[in-house]
């Protein structure tokens, strides 16, 4: 009868195993190397302490290093390329509207480091190429991923697919929710702020720019 590696080793335990890896990891995910923890950690110690806080009362202990992970993810795509997303694309005869709606997305203020919600649509005309669907949908959350102004994060992403698909158009609308109006200052909560950036022919041609606009608007029903 051959022993088990178990019955061989009865000292082992379970600190020897190796460590489980996670059911699905994501290799696109924007990643960010130059956070500096411990800085975020103390600054955050420093701001409890501030407005009067107790730092270290049992409820607060943890609070600093998990708002310096909660930065680190929110602002993964600060040293990231979002245009690598839109490296392989495919040839395809093609030249009709393509449009992604409805690309839910949260990224953060920088005027007050408070978030903004919301979805993003996104609409090209290919010059002979098109790219994956998700792809699109990996560029928005990327370019979500930093600190910003919504009027950015619209000019960016008709940015890259212009330039990274060559497309004769792009159309890029967003709407979004923004805590810094919803819950401090005038506190209009249900307000929502668009913001549209337009490349190429739907810029250009009002009939191609009313097309997109209004699949864009259509109901989903």
């Amino acid at each position: 009868m051959i022993a088990s590696s178990k019955d061989a080793n009865p000292d082992s335990d379970a600190s020897s195993k190796p460590e489980k890896t996670p059911f699905f990891v994501d290799k696109n995910a924007p990643k960010n190397d130059a956070v500096d923890y411990p800085a975020i950690e103390d600054a955050v110690r420093v701001i409890l302490g501030a407005v009067g806080e107790d730092p270290d009362r049992e409820g607060l202990l943890e609070t600093p290093a998990r708002v310096a992970r909660m930065y680190a993810e929110m602002f993964a795509g600060l040293k990231s390329d979002p245009g690598r997303h839109l490296e392989k694309v495919f040839e395809e005869d093609y030249d009709e509207i393509v449009l992604v709606r409805d690309i839910s997305f949260c990224s953060m203020c920088e005027h007050h480091l408070l978030p903004f919600t919301g979805k993003a649509h996104i609409a090209y005309l290919p010059s002979g190429k098109v790219v994956g669907l998700s792809k699109l949908a990996r560029v928005v959350e990327e370019v979500a991923r930093r600190p910003q102004v919504q009027e950015r994060l619209t000019h960016t992403v008709a940015n890259l697919i212009e330039d990274r698909l060559s497309a004769r158009g792009v159309a890029v609308v967003v709407e979004s929710t923004h805590s810094c109006m919803t819950m401090r200052g005038i506190r209009k909560p249900g307000s929502l702020c668009l913001t549209s950036a337009m490349r190429g022919a739907f810029k250009t041609d009002p009939k191609s720019r009313s097309e997109v606009l209004g699949l864009i608007n259509r109901s989903a029903g």
